[in-house]
C-alpha cells in the first residue's frame, strides 16, 4: 500500500476531520467504530474510502456529512469549507447540508408519489431555487433519464431510480457529494457511466467527491483511496489502479 503524508495540506481543503471517534452500545457490547480519526480532503479531487467490512468506512463518511454525530469530545472538528460544523443545532446541520452538500445513498430515498423529473427538482425547489436547465439537461442525458422523467419511482428499475438520485445530487452544484456504494445496484455499464460522472465533477467542475465502496474497480476512478481498518486510517494511496488498490484490500484483510 502506498502511503504518504497528508497532501491536503499544500492544497485547499475542502473537508476537514480530526479526533473523530464514535462508540455503539455499552459494556461488553460496546462497538468503537471509529478511534480518534483525522483526515482531509482535497476541494476538487475524488477520494474513495475503502476497507474490510465493519472497518468503520461508512460510519467515518456518516459522521463527517453529519448524519450521525462523533462521541463527545472538546479536540473534535468538521469542518465543510470554513464551517465548523460540530456542536451545530440540528436546523443549521440540515440548512448547511441544503446548501452545501449532495448525498447519493443505496438507499435511493425517492419520494414514491413524484416523478422522477419532481424528484430531481425536489431539493432545489425546497430551497427555493430553479435548476440551470443546461446542466440539468446534460445530467439527465449522460445518465440516460431522458425517456424516464415523467415515470414515478415504482416504474422504474433499481438502476434507473439510483441514476435519478444521482442527478439530484449534482444539480445544485453542491461543494461536497458523498456518495455511498453508488453503484452498487448497478450493471457494469451504467455504473462506469456514474463513475465517470463523478470523475468529471470533480476534474471539470472543482467538486469534492467522498465515496465509500468496496470495489477495486470503482475507486480505480478515484484520486485518491483512503484506507480505514479498524476504526482508523490505515494508509491512503494516490492515482490508484485496480490491481493497486486490490492488493492492498488483501493486505488490510490478512490474506
Amino acid at each position: 500500500m502506498t502511503t504518504t503524508t497528508p497532501h491536503a495540506q499544500t492544497a485547499q481543503v475542502a473537508v476537514s476531520a480530526r479526533n473523530l471517534s464514535k462508540t455503539y452500545g455499552v459494556g461488553e457490547a460496546t462497538v468503537h467504530a471509529l478511534n480518534n480519526v483525522s483526515v482531509d480532503f482535497e476541494q476538487g479531487k475524488f477520494t474513495a474510502i475503502m476497507g474490510p467490512s465493519g472497518s468503520g468506512k461508512s460510519t467515518l463518511m456518516q459522521t463527517i456529512a453529519t448524519l450521525d454525530t462523533p462521541d463527545p469530545n472538546p479536540a473534535t472538528s468538521i469542518r465543510i469549507g470554513g464551517t465548523e460544523l460540530f456542536g451545530l443545532k440540528d436546523n443549521a446541520l440540515t440548512e448547511f447540508r441544503r446548501e452545501h452538500i449532495g448525498f447519493i445513498f443505496q438507499a435511493f430515498n425517492l419520494v414514491p408519489t413524484l416523478t422522477a423529473g419532481q424528484n430531481i427538482d425536489l431539493p432545489l425547489g425546497l430551497a427555493g431555487k430553479k435548476p440551470d436547465p443546461q446542466w440539468r439537461d446534460y445530467l439527465v442525458k449522460t445518465l440516460g433519464l431522458e425517456t424516464r422523467l415523467d415515470h414515478r419511482p415504482e416504474q422504474l428499475s433499481g438502476g434507473q431510480q439510483q441514476r435519478v438520485a444521482i442527478v439530484r445530487a449534482l444539480l445544485a452544484r453542491p461543494e461536497v457529494v458523498f456518495a455511498d456504494e453508488p453503484t452498487g445496484n448497478l450493471d457494469s455499464n451504467s455504473g462506469a457511466e456514474v463513475l465517470r460522472l463523478l470523475r468529471a465533477a470533480a476534474t471539470d467542475h472543482a467538486q469534492t467527491i467522498l465515496m465509500v465502496t468496496h470495489d477495486a474497480n470503482a475507486a480505480s476512478y478515484a484520486d485518491r483511496v483512503v484506507f480505514i481498518k479498524d476504526g482508523m486510517v490505515a494508509g491512503e494511496m494516490i492515482e490508484p489502479t485496480y490491481d493497486a488498490v486490490l492488493g492492498a484490500m488483501a493486505q488490510l484483510e490478512g490474506r
